[in-house]
């Protein structure tokens, strides 16, 4: 996992660091097969490939609380420092601080540190408009995502790469490891099933990093009337797929720990059924239940906390199964899904009609329903993952 130095001594990094004490350290990933651990460098640490590229240039970023160098308080602090005239920030689904709860309306502002003018990229306004990109003559794009599909940060990728596009303006991907890397798993989207939760065929567990992911949507003309951005992608430095990969802050509000973000694209489909996954307590993602399951001898109570402010099943015992211990998976995991549907007295109530965006497909919901096993529904991906991972070769950096 992700360790910090200092000159003397080595700490274990919380996912509850503040960025403000980044200063000094760097970051040293171990892979499963290394007994050394190896120094890397994010695509911001990579400044000296980037910045000339920035000088004399009226700068525009997306970015959220996860743009941090590993020697900075935060990229968009750095830039300034460096002279460098960044106009207006660009934030995604839960603000640039990262404080929104998932789905919470964002209104555009200023930051309060640096006195920017911050742009909201969700709600009514996913796609940057050309007027707010008028004074921008290049875009920088920063975000930590997790590799799951329907983790928004790559659809706020998808229009930021069309918007610029449509404006004649280049763009920079800081590229950052993805801490699910390794793995490609999960139904493909099907087109009729696009959202904001989803909008690329693609596995639900894609195994690229953001950069990665940008590239591919260019090479497959998936941007609207197949415009293509000029994009530069600034790589990772000394790291390689199979590492693992600790996150320096929480990318959301509700991922707060490696756990989380491991079980995150397995857990995230009950978001589409009457199963709560932790939402209001502080081991989101990493437990799930509710009051219609069987009793167990584990239950939780969701409450109002900094993550949800009106979570599932609020002030409810609900009864299911904690995971906090479990060890890491390297696929998508459904038994879960599966147990808690089986154990549903009734099932009809069972489902919702977001669980087909998350899934990106009618079959999921269909296959569990008809009592076909996890074995045979994985076989059921095997072809559409097989053709997938021919195509993505040809966007692969590490």
């Amino acid at each position: 996992m992700i360790k910090f130095i200092t000159k003397s001594t080595f700490v274990i990094a919380s996912l509850f660091f503040i960025p403000s004490y980044c200063n000094s350290f760097q970051n040293v990933v171990k892979s499963n097969s290394e007994i050394n651990t190896t120094i890397i460098k994010t695509g911001a640490d990579n400044y000296e490939k980037y910045l000339p590229l920035l000088k004399d240039k009226k700068v525009g970023i997306a970015t959220n609380q996860t743009g941090i160098l590993s020697n900075k308080t935060h990229l968009v602090d750095f830039l300034l420092e460096k002279k460098i005239a960044v106009q207006t920030i660009f934030a995604p689904e839960h603000g640039f601080r990262g404080t929104a709860d998932a789905g919470e309306h964002i209104v555009d502002g200023k930051d309060q540190k640096t006195g920017l003018s911050i742009i909201s990229l969700y709600g009514d306004n996913k796609k940057p408009k050309p007027a707010q990109l008028a004074r921008i003559d290049i875009m920088l794009f920063d975000l930590q995502d997790v590799g799951a599909r329907f983790y928004t940060y790559i659809s706020s990728l998808h229009y930021v790469m069309e918007a610029c596009a449509e404006n004649g303006i280049p763009l920079i991907i800081l590229d950052r490891p993805n801490p699910n890397g390794r793995i490609v798993d999960g139904p493909l989207l099907e087109k009729e099933f696009t959202s904001f939760v989803g909008m690329h065929p693609i596995p639900l567990l894609h195994g690229m990093t953001i950069g990665e992911y940008a590239k591919m949507i260019n090479g497959e003309k998936w941007l609207k009337g197949g415009v293509r951005c000029k994009l530069t992608v600034i790589p990772c430095s000394d790291y390689k797929r199979e590492m693992d990969y600790s996150i320096l802050v929480k990318p959301s509000p509700n991922l707060p720990n490696d756990q989380s973000i491991n079980l995150y694209a397995s857990l995230c489909l009950f978001e589409g059924t009457n199963v709560s996954m932790g939402r209001g307590t502080e081991k989101q993602f990493q437990i799930y239940g509710s009051p219609f399951l069987t009793k167990t001898n584990f239950s939780f109570i969701p409450k109002p906390n900094f993550g949800a402010k009106d979570p599932l099943y609020n002030g409810k015992e609900c009864f299911g199964e904690d995971l906090t211990a479990y060890p890491k998976v390297n696929r998508l995991e459904l038994k879960w899904l599966l147990k808690a549907y089986e154990n549903t007295s009734d099932k009809t109530k069972f489902f919702n009609a977001f669980f087909t965006k998350l899934a990106g497909t009618k079959k999921l919901q269909q296959q569990i329903e008809s009592g076909i096993s996890e074995e045979k529904i994985r076989e059921s991906w095997k072809n559409d993952l097989d053709s997938f991972k021919k195509m993505r070769t040809k966007y692969l950096i590490y």
